[in-house]
């Protein structure tokens, strides 16, 4: 049975979650790609204020395509999370409790989700026009000239996600593996 989460969600809630989990979130959640994390950090150590609160954030990995008429959203389809790895620690020391994508994370991140009390939860890959109808609203918030890596601000009713590492350090991909071996 899925677990409905409004979202954001703060550092206790982050941490009740549980490897394994599925999730339905409702509520708001932030896409940023690499490229939009490089420039918040950037911007951070010019000084500079960030885009969007961080505290209870939760970020979308991926790059929504454009409308079609009469659609709200593109496809949005997560994107390999690995990429943000660089960025993430220092995201979630700032405030960031949830991190969405697919695929997995390195150690320094999963340190950090112990130490922050921030969850990393999956979307399914390939499934980005499916996914889409869950926005019932976006709009740009910062990095416009970013384009699809630009910061959006997106409303999700009922986004299908399964929590693949805690904030324990549970991670499915290795619980996974053990199971299917035996």
């Amino acid at each position: 049975m899925d677990k409905i989460i409004n979202v954001p969600i703060n550092k206790e809630e982050a941490r009740s979650l549980v490897a394994g989990e599925k999730l339905l979130l409702n509520g708001v959640i932030y896409t940023a790609r690499d490229a939009a994390h490089k420039r918040m950090i950037e911007d951070y150590k010019e000084g500079k204020p960030l885009p969007v609160e961080m505290s209870n954030l939760a970020i979308y990995y991926a790059g929504p395509a454009p409308a079609k008429p009469g659609q709200v959203i593109g496809s949005c389809g997560p994107t390999t999370s690995g990429r943000m790895d660089l960025y993430a620690p220092q995201l979630m020391e700032w405030g960031q409790t949830m991190m969405i994508g697919k695929g997995l994370r390195n150690k320094a991140v999963i340190d950090a989700m112990k130490e922050y009390g921030a969850v990393y939860v999956t979307a399914i890959g390939g499934a980005g026009a499916l996914l889409s109808k869950c926005v019932t609203e976006m709009s740009c918030i910062a990095y416009e000239d970013l384009g699809a890596e630009a910061i959006y601000k997106l409303t999700v009713k009922d986004f299908p996600v399964i929590v693949t590492i805690d904030s324990q350090g549970n991670n499915l991909y290795d619980t996974g593996k053990k199971e299917y071996s035996k």
